[in-house]
């Protein structure tokens, strides 16, 4: 039995020494003793490896033995180095520039210079080179770091020294994470990250947002990039239209392990295009692209940044290349805030043949756990792939320690001391808040500006109210708002108490309930804001907006019952009372203009819309996403955009007699949308299909009718189902309704040709709104305009049936 128990003893410890990881590190230089960042550092045959960080230094976990380490950067011979490793060792390395030659490689100066042929082989070998990979296992590590290098000392009165924690030049790091996962690809398109642990500086019960899938650019893929930097997306170098976008230039060849590999200048036929710059290395015979380091410019189309280069090294796996180094290199230029940065992705043990268990694949793309924020130093000490630069290192120690200091009650006491002052243009234009931090307790003022409006039913109003809000882990909270609204003309006063409870983020579970008066507008999707409805009315003599006023009381709650499926069901109870003009006032009386009444349909007459009736009703609706992709980290799910639409099916059912409820129908609608419909170099459409019929009407009041979102104004915030010229009232419904929305945005395909326009980076966009139900039958309206960021301006011509009823400009603003 001793000598049984001294063999496993000895086995173990044998064990234990065969897997103690040792360190590998140094620095990687040049022959002119400059760093090379970036450096890929793996062990030769295998897909273990790192990669060196900005200044050139490497870390490689190891076991003990005696290894070839080949050290790889684009631009320089690969170097192997045979390494016995027995401790931690450091093992500085000088790299050589690689020499590519033209020797042996006739360039004739009349003929087509031997890249394109290259190229040629490329492309006839991309759909094969993008399939030969069926599925995919890989650890992942990534690393961020934002930084800003210059910026205003004021930016709207605020010291940008201290509110962004910066030194004195007002340079700094903005934000620094890592992280480290599993990432599982199959084809077509199904991914499936784990994340193992994460780390932000100065947040220590952050979850990051890091995810490998944002750093795939896939340039045997014919267009990259699509609805991240632009709309349009960018042609790749051997997509199968290359040479529409394309010239090309051989630089020359060099051997490597015995392979032919070609460096080529991919360049610009016309400098607007959306292409990269830069250079592609692709090995012979098989056409491989085994390197990349191109950029994109402002020129190319891209939003916020002024360039963007991208490095990617790949590394041979089995009869394929697949990426070892993933660089994401940018700066650029914001109101005065300069900043730079890069994102870097290492992918080691590939694992090309793996299989996954059924069901595997979901629309969870990412999964995060509490447990990933939870490694100490030593974890990270032990299993960072790329080693910290100091400027990082003092940023982690320096926040972390701040971070510390700011979730202390002294610390957030003082700070809401401060922040929490009173002030004017608090009061009236952002709106003044009361914050406890410390007990994440929230009051929340509403802002003057917005408060105070005029409409000739209620005359000079005020409508304020109050939010207080308490956080409770996960991303839970509850909130409570009382509101206020009075009219000085028609001495009328409504308030109500709503509460909300978010209780599940996860499954977005949530009660709310509600109780009180308030004056509504008449068109229940609403019609225009109240203060674009006083500026009409005031200045313009011309009031839009309806309105009566709503005595209510409501409960509702949603909750998803499976991926992408939400139901709701709300429950309420009203009296309802029409109400008439009560004031003429106007700043200034505009010839020809004069003020209708409060009932749309009987303009020049004060006459009832419809008399006192209660409402009892009960709304439940299914919203579905199709394939619906999402991200879970313990304080929530967060949805991504998906490629397929949504359908929402509502049934809505008011309820005759039971508590005196004077309403009977039952209204069903179908609608299915869906938003950014990507075509490529052709940018992206957007739709909204909807259909309705009311199968018992028996009882329908004006409040309750089918609205549509009309829009008699200039101005307005943009809406794809909102139409540009159809009134905010009359064509309200109480039978069946079919109404359609298209949208094309060509995202400056035709703008990015004229050298004038090209500069404003305007998108060119048309659109189709379509009506019909019984007394607007055939309503169609077609328009064209431009698009920049927020702002939107179309011109549209309205007709019913084929009668031309209206045109004109229609201008938008927000989101």
């Amino acid at each position: 039995m001793k000598n049984i128990f001294l063999t496993l003893f000895l086995q173990i410890c044998t064990l234990s020494l065969s897997a103690q990881q040792f360190k590998l590190g140094g620095s990687i230089k040049d022959t002119d003793g400059q760093s090379v960042p970036f450096v890929s550092v793996y062990i030769k045959n295998t897909t273990t490896g790192t990669s060196a960080n900005v200044d050139g230094i490497y870390s490689l976990s190891i076991q003990k033995g005696t290894f070839t380490i080949v050290f790889k950067a684009i631009g320089y011979k690969a170097l192997e180095k045979d390494i016995t490793i027995e401790d931690n060792i450091t093992e500085n390395i000088t790299i050589t520039p690689e020499t590519y030659t033209l020797a042996g490689v006739t360039i004739d100066g009349n003929a087509e210079d031997p890249a394109y042929e290259i190229i040629r082989q490329a492309i006839k070998k991309r759909k094969e080179h993008l399939t030969e990979v069926k599925a995919y296992k890989a650890d992942v590590y990534i690393k961020g770091v934002q930084k800003l290098v210059g910026a205003p000392k004021r930016f709207f009165g605020r010291d940008i020294q201290k509110t962004l924690d910066l030194d004195t030049n007002r340079r700094g790091i903005l934000y620094l994470s890592e992280s480290t996962s599993t990432f599982s690809y199959e084809r077509p398109d199904k991914i499936h990250e784990e994340m193992v642990s994460s780390k932000i500086a100065g947040r220590n019960n952050a979850f990051s947002f890091n995810k490998a899938s944002d750093l795939i650019i896939n340039f045997y893929e014919n267009i990259l990039l699509e609805n991240k930097l632009s709309a349009r997306g960018f042609v790749s170098p051997i997509s199968d239209n290359a040479f529409l976008y394309y010239k090309y230039k051989l630089l020359g060849v060099s051997t490597e392990n015995g392979e032919i590999i070609n460096k080529i200048q991919i360049i610009p036929r016309r400098d607007h295009d959306p292409i990269f710059r830069g250079i592609i290395y692709i090995k012979d015979d098989t056409w491989h692209l085994v390197n990349a380091n191109v950029y994109l410019t402002s020129n190319s189309g891209i939003n916020l940044l002024d360039t963007l280069n991208i490095s990617q090294q790949f590394l041979k796996t089995e009869n394929t290349y697949m990426p070892s180094n993933v660089n994401f290199q940018f700066n650029g230029n914001v109101l005065g805030f300069k900043f730079e940065g890069y994102y870097v992705g290492v992918y080691s043990n590939y694992n090309l043949h793996p299989i996954f268990p059924k069901n595997y694949f979901t629309g969870e793309i990412l999964k995060i756990t509490k447990a990933v924020n939870e490694k100490d130093s030593l974890f990270w000490l032990n299993n960072r792939p790329i080693p910290l630069t100091k400027e990082e290192s003092r940023d982690y120690v320096r926040k972390d320690s701040v971070a510390a200091l700011k979730v202390s009650k002294r610390y957030l006491d003082s700070l809401e001391r401060e922040n929490n002052k009173f002030g004017i243009i608090k009061a009236v234009v952002t709106g003044y808040t009361i914050n406890n931090r410390y007990a994440q307790k929230y009051y929340s003022f509403d802002p003057l500006y917005r408060s105070i409006f005029y409409n000739t039913v209620e005359g000079f109003a005020i409508k304020y109210g109050v939010t207080y809000t308490k956080r409770l882990q996960d991303r839970r909270y509850y909130s409570v708002r009382p509101e206020f609204r009075y009219g000085f003309s028609n001495k009328t006063l409504t308030g109500n108490l709503s509460a909300n409870y978010y209780y599940n983020p996860i499954k977005r579970g949530n009660i709310s309930m509600s109780a009180g008066s308030g004056i509504y507008d008449l068109n229940n999707l609403g019609s225009m804001s109240l203060l674009a409805n006083s500026v009409n009315s005031l200045f313009f003599e011309t009031n839009f907006s309806k309105f009566y006023k709503k005595e209510f009381a409501n409960i509702g709650t949603s909750r998803e019952l499976a991926n992408g499926l939400l139901a709701t069901v709300l429950v309420d109870y009203s009296r309802n009372t029409n109400l008439v003009n009560t004031t003429t006032f106007k700043v200034k009386d505009l010839k020809g203009e004069t003020f209708t009444s409060n009932n749309p349909f009987t303009p020049d007459t004060e006459t009832p819309l419809f008399p006192t009736y209660k409402a009892l009703t009960v709304t439940a609706s299914l919203n579905y996403t199709i394939g619906q992709q999402y991200i879970t980290r313990p304080d929530g799910k967060f949805y991504q955009g998906s490629k397929y639409p949504t359908i929402n099916l509502t049934y809505k059912k008011g309820i005759n007699e039971l508590f005196n409820s004077d309403v009977d129908y039952d209204l069903l609608s179908l609608e299915v949308s869906q938003n950014r419909i990507s075509a490529g170099l052709w940018g992206y459409s957007s739709f909204v299909v909807g259909a309705g019929k009311f199968i018992n009407n028996k009882t329908v009041y004006y409040p309750d009718a089918k609205h549509f979102r009309g829009n008699n104004s200039l101005l307005g915030q943009p809406d794809l189902r909102k139409f540009l010229f159809l009134d905010f009232y009359l064509f309200s419904t109480n039978r069946q309704y079919v109404e359609a929305h298209f949208e094309h945005n060509f995202s400056g395909l035709l703008t990015n040709k004229v050298p004038m326009l090209r500069k404003l980076k305007l998108e060119e966009l048309v659109g189709v709104s379509y009506l019909s139900q019984p007394i607007k039958r055939n309503y169609t309206e077609f328009y064209f305009g431009l698009q920049r960021l927020i702002f939107k301006a179309t011109y549209g011509f309205a007709y019913d049936g084929n009668k031309r009823v209206n045109h004109g400009f229609r201008l938008f603003y927000g989101f």
